[in-house]
């Protein structure tokens, strides 16, 4: 059964509070929290006054991915704001290993995104330090976009690595999810699926994750 992460780019920005609480009563496991900058990705979302306003209204892991450069600047500031698990973008971080550790140090899970053109060899010296892998399946940015169909190839080869290293990393799938998908990419090896649109533009957001969360 995967862990389902609605992201909250898609929800309606009028009324947090209240889908922060649909959310909670749902069967959804985490809230994905995208963070961008206008720089390494072309679009600007939420910084830290929206997630610590958003935090208020949670009862579930906040999952936040970071799609800015130089991460690292930030690390304590999202764990003060509320983040559980921090993801950087491999492409952002020159010093990836440190920023690892730098997340660990401040009691979060350590995540690692890639975007559909990084090969998941790379992460093969780190993959014992890394808790959860995001794999995009669009080009970050923006919501809504059409699933990648070579993410199915990466999520395979990834896990491979996973098990062959004995790491207990998780994977996770961001970018064009729906119920047509979901299926299989947990047999390929994925365990969190995170949906925006499929999820908040549905007739009924708890009926959708309902269905995601029984794949």
């Amino acid at each position: 059964m995967p862990i389902i992460a609605p992201s909250l780019l898609a929800c309606d920005f009028a009324n947090v509070q209240s889908e922060c609480e649909m959310l909670n009563e749902s069967q959804a496991d985490w809230f994905h929290i995208d963070v961008m900058d206008g720089v390494f990705v072309p679009n600007i979302s939420f910084g830290m006054p929206v997630i610590e306003a958003m935090k208020k209204h949670t009862q579930k892991t906040m999952d936040v991915h970071l799609m800015i450069v130089q991460p690292e600047r930030y690390i304590e500031e999202f764990k003060a704001v509320g983040a559980d698990i921090l993801t950087v973008h491999y492409e952002a971080s020159t010093h990836l290993h440190r920023s690892l550790q730098a997340i660990k140090a401040e009691g979060m899970k350590a995540g690692v995104a890639l975007n559909p053109h990084t090969p998941v060899s790379l992460l093969e010296d780190t993959i014992q330090d890394i808790d959860l892998v995001c794999m995009m399946s669009v080009n970050p940015g923006f919501g809504g976009q059409k699933f990648i169909e070579n993410t199915y190839k990466k999520v395979s080869e990834l896990k491979e690595m996973i098990q062959k290293a004995n790491a207990q990393t998780l994977i996770e799938i961001d970018g064009g999810v729906t119920s047509d998908n979901a299926k299989a990419l947990v047999n390929a090896g994925a365990d969190v699926l995170v949906a925006g649109s499929f999820v908040f533009k549905s007739d009924n957001p708890k009926q959708t994750i309902a269905d995601l969360k029984a794949i």
